[in-house]
């Protein structure tokens, strides 16, 4: 990301979202099986729970929130969620 990207963009923290899971078989996603919810809170909270989880399982997970164009989309992949993590800490 540039940084105008990241001046001009401002991500709301607050806004309301939720942590999602999907079953798994060998630490491999289940496509046949929908993610399920296991925490909501803010998008602060929910990137905070997702960054507890260990690294290895961290892409089982995503965030469910409304979108935030450009920044936020309304699924966040492990991906996404890491980066919105460092903008949030380099806010």
């Amino acid at each position: 990301m540039g940084d105008a990207l990241v001046t001009d963009t401002k991500v709301d923290f607050g806004a309301l979202a939720a942590l999602h899971k999907w079953p798994s078989l060998a630490n491999q996603r289940r496509p046949d099986r929908a993610s399920y919810q296991v925490s909501e809170g803010t998008l602060d909270e929910c990137i905070s729970a997702f960054m507890e989880k260990p690294e290895a399982t961290r892409h089982l997970y995503e965030i469910h929130t409304a979108p935030q164009p450009p920044l936020v989309t309304d699924i966040l992949s492990p991906e996404h969620v890491t980066e919105l993590f460092r903008l949030r800490e380099f806010l």
